[in-house]
Parts: structure tokens; sequence; C-alpha cells
């Protein structure tokens, strides 16, 4: 496991070795971020248990990856968790479409892991599932400068630390739009058999995106995640709340547009089958009288006098030949095919 603090009173973030120094913070005035990296077991945080009071259930919570977005507030910290989105190149979720391996490294796919934070008076921890630059990246941003760092709360780096992940979202939704215009400007082609599978894994995508703005935005409205819960925040949460409405609309908005374009792709699909259907009629048409002509001339009577004729033979296939060339000519002047 790997631990860093950074703490705002030296804006120095530290390596920690172990959960036992985690002890050095239990009375601390100060504000403090402890960051948790990978963790793969509840007995690597019994120490917040001892050391902090943090209720076992809350441990729990932590660890379970399939924990949908929740807030909880207890007697000292208040508990959040929620879902990321990232983007991975060279990635591949073998339970939504089978490729050959050759195949797999051409694929980009997003992965959702969970973040869980527990807010306290003067801490903060926050816990990721599994190695990601995102909390490392706000813990550089306020705590390389020891000033700005003493004027913050941890109120408003659960704001800060919820905005970026709502942030990634878009940046999900973004890289969707790509993927989707790229489907669209595929859509007319008739021998793209990869289409309607590409179209099934990018609504799969977003029906788990969709499974963690939903969530959270109905979660945010009626509840705010800190210990503090002063007015000064209230305009960032209702612009959160505001950009979750955002994302859920670009989400809708996403697979109604993957349903046009399957829409599309079927009605040319369907349009180059009536053609073929079309030519394949007119020909058998043609044949149809033909077929009928010749039908009568292989009956096995004996009294046929056409049969007797010596010119018969070159007749019956002149008038056939014939009327297939008139049957043509009209079908033609009437564009039937």
């Amino acid at each position: 496991m790997e631990i860093s603090a950074a703490e705002a009173s030296s804006g120095q973030i530290k390596k920690l070795f172990s959960t036992d120094e985690l002890s050095l913070y239990q009375n601390t005035q100060d504000l403090v971020w402890i960051n948790f990296g990978s963790f793969t077991s509840t007995d690597s945080l019994d120490s917040l248990e001892k050391i902090f009071g943090i209720h076992p259930l809350t441990i729990e919570d932590i660890f379970s990856e399939k924990q949908q977005p929740k807030l909880e507030n207890f007697e000292n910290y208040s508990f959040f968790t929620a879902k990321t989105i990232r983007r991975e190149k060279k990635f591949h979720h073998d339970q939504y479409r089978k490729r050959k391996a050759s195949d797999r490294s051409e694929i980009d796919e997003f992965i959702i892991d969970q973040l869980s934070i527990i807010i306290m008076k003067n801490m903060l921890f926050s816990f990721y599932s599994a190695p990601n630059e995102l909390l490392q990246d706000i813990q550089k941003k306020f705590f390389n400068d020891a000033a700005a760092s003493k004027k913050i709360n941890t109120d408003y780096l659960a704001y800060t630390i919820i905005d970026s992940v709502v942030d990634e979202y878009f940046l999900t939704l973004n890289h969707l739009e790509e993927d989707i215009e790229n489907l669209e400007d595929r859509a007319g082609k008739t021998n793209d058999e990869k289409l309607i599978g590409e179209i099934q894994d990018t609504k799969s995508y977003l029906m788990l995106i969709r499974r963690a703005v939903s969530p959270l935005r109905l979660l945010l409205v009626h509840q705010k995640p800190g210990v503090t819960h002063t007015e000064e925040l209230e305009p960032f949460f209702r612009d959160l709340n505001d950009h979750l409405s955002n994302a859920m609309q670009t989400i809708e908005h996403y697979n109604e547009w993957l349903s046009d374009i399957i829409n599309v792709n079927l009605s040319v699909l369907s349009h180059q089958t009536n053609k073929v259907m079309k030519v394949l009629a007119t020909i058998s048409t043609i044949f149809i009288p033909l077929t009928f002509i010749a039908g009568i001339y292989g009956m096995n009577f004996v009294h046929m006098p056409e049969l007797e004729f010596q010119f018969a033979y070159p007749i019956v296939l002149g008038s056939m030949s014939l009327i297939a060339l008139t049957m043509f000519v009209i079908f033609k002047i009437r564009r039937w095919f």
C-alpha cells in the first residue's frame, strides 16, 4: 500500500511507510490530506478504525467495488463514495465484446474505478481502487503552496475532488462523441460488418457512465458531503449539480444519436437489399413466360403438330427471345430497375 500525507502547515507531501504512522496525525489542528494508494484487504485499514474511530461498515464500503454513489454522515466524519471513469488504450473488457487477441491492441476502453473519501474536521482520507494521477494532481495543486493551503478546509477539498471526477465524466463523453461521429460516417456503408457491434459496445459504455452519473446527481441534490456545511460552498455544489444534469442530458442525446445511426445503417442495408431483389425479381419475371413455353413443348405427347414442323425449333427460340427482349424494354421504360 502506498500512502501520502499532504500537510497544509508545511505545504509538503510526505510518503508514509506504514499505517502505524497515521497516529502522528490523530490530534492534528492543521489541514492534512491522507491519500491511500492501491490496497487489497480491510486489515490494512484497521488503523483508521482504531485511531480515528471510523466505523467498520465504512471500511467495508471502501472495499466494495459494486458500491453505488453514497453519502453517510457520522458523529465525527462524513463518508462519500462515487465512481470514476477514465479512458485507457490497449485495454479490453472481454465481457462486453469478444475480439481476436491481435485486434485488442487497437481498442480503447473506459475503465470504471471507485473513489471514496472520509471527511473530518481537519483531515481528509481518500481511497482509490486503482492507481490514478487524479488525486495526486489535486494534492500538488493545493499543498505545494503552504499559504494557499491554509485558506481552505476539508469540505472544499471534498468538493474539488468530486468536481474533478465530474470533469472526467465530460472528458469521457467527449471521447465518445468522437467515436460516435466516426460511427455516423460509416453508417452509409453496406460492407462494414463491425459497425453494429461497435455501436452496441458504445451503448454499453454509455450505460456504465449513466449508472455512475445518475445516482451521484440524485445524491448531491439532497445532500452535501462535508462536516461544516458552510454557505460559501453552496454555489459550488449548485454548479456541480448543473454539470451532472448536463452530463445526463448528453448521455441521453448520445443514446438517441446511436439509435439514429443504427436506423440509418439498417435503411441503407434495406435499400441495397431492395435493389438486389428488384433485379432478381425482374429476371424471374422475364423467365416466367419462357419457362411456360419450354414447359409446354417439354410434354411427352405423341400428337403435337409443332414437333413435326421443320422450323418449329428456331421459331420457338425466336419467340422466346422476342418475349424476353420486349419485357426487358418495357421494364426499362417504366424504370422498374
